[in-house]
């Protein structure tokens, strides 16, 4: 399984959130939940889109959203999650 984050994409991690790519990494290796599905209707996507909050090396918490394609995970964006997103995540995450 590659994480694969486009050019786009990682220019917007770096821009708008201020997230690294190997900080997206971290999170995945360091993840003890589950992944959560959005079904938002704005959000979806074919297939679903994925989601999940971990921490990185360094402690920084960040939801890490994702669509799992062909044995490769592509990233759609992380960013540090709001206290609706951690109370979400440690409802049905955990």
């Amino acid at each position: 399984m590659a994480i694969i984050i486009s050019p786009g994409i990682a220019k917007k991690l770096a821009e708008k959130h201020g997230v690294r790519p190997e900080e997206v990494g971290q999170c995945f290796a360091n993840r003890t939940g589950k992944y959560l599905l959005d079904t938002r209707a704005k959000h979806l996507t074919n297939p679903i889109t994925r989601w999940f909050i971990s921490e990185t090396d360094q402690g920084r918490k960040l939801k890490v959203a994702f669509i799992p394609e062909g044995g490769d995970t592509f990233i759609r964006s992380a960013f540090e999650p709001d206290t609706n997103e951690i109370s979400i995540y440690s409802k049905y995450g955990t």
